[in-house]
């Protein structure tokens, strides 16, 4: 019972590391876009002739580097993304890799897709949705009668997780398609 107790316990935490990656993942996507604009209308975009060397180039690429840390729409996201994969390297001495990391990759990919949407980015919904429901599959698979989805009393917690990410992610299709 403490043992089936623990795991849900880390599942949420999964779970939860799973939702920051995806949020994180696409509040950085608009940082990158703000510094590739800021690269492209910059005349330093590109090495100069004379940057030759490997040192040069690599330093060339060290400021553009820097320039990208300067930009507080990435850097900030980008911090909280490093804490959460702190949080996921605990949560590995805990639990068995073949949970953990079909569980958070499968919640991130939903939650970069479904924060994505929120941010107004063009997302393929269909093909978020298919990844989704491979990953789904993937977890339910590797995981038969183990899977932290037979858990004591909150033994749907993951699956019902699931499914509610599955669910919305069809209810956005339909509203982006104008049928809702």
């Amino acid at each position: 019972m403490g043992e089936a107790r623990g795991m849900v316990g880390d599942i949420e935490k999964m779970i939860a590391v799973g939702l920051v990656w995806g949020a994180t993942n696409a509040i950085m996507r608009r940082g990158a876009l703000i510094w590739d604009h800021a690269l492209k209308s910059s005349s330093s975009s590109k090495p100069p002739r004379h940057c030759t060397t490997l040192p040069q180039r690599c330093l060339f690429s060290l400021g553009n580097w820097l320039k990208l840390l300067s930009i507080w729409q990435y850097t900030i996201p980008f911090l909280i993304n490093l804490s959460a994969s702190a949080t996921f390297f605990a949560i590995l001495s805990d639990a068995p890799i073949s949970l953990v990391v079909p569980v958070t990759n499968a919640t991130t990919f939903a939650a970069t897709a479904v924060f994505g949407m929120l941010l107004g980015e063009e997302t393929h919904v269909p093909r978020a949705l298919y990844g989704k429901l491979f990953l789904r599959s993937l977890v339910q698979t590797t995981h038969p009668g183990k899977s932290c989805t037979n858990f004591s009393s909150n033994k749907n917690i993951l699956n019902g997780f699931l499914t509610t990410m599955v669910k919305y992610s069809l209810c956005m299709t339909y509203s982006s398609l104008g049928k809702i």
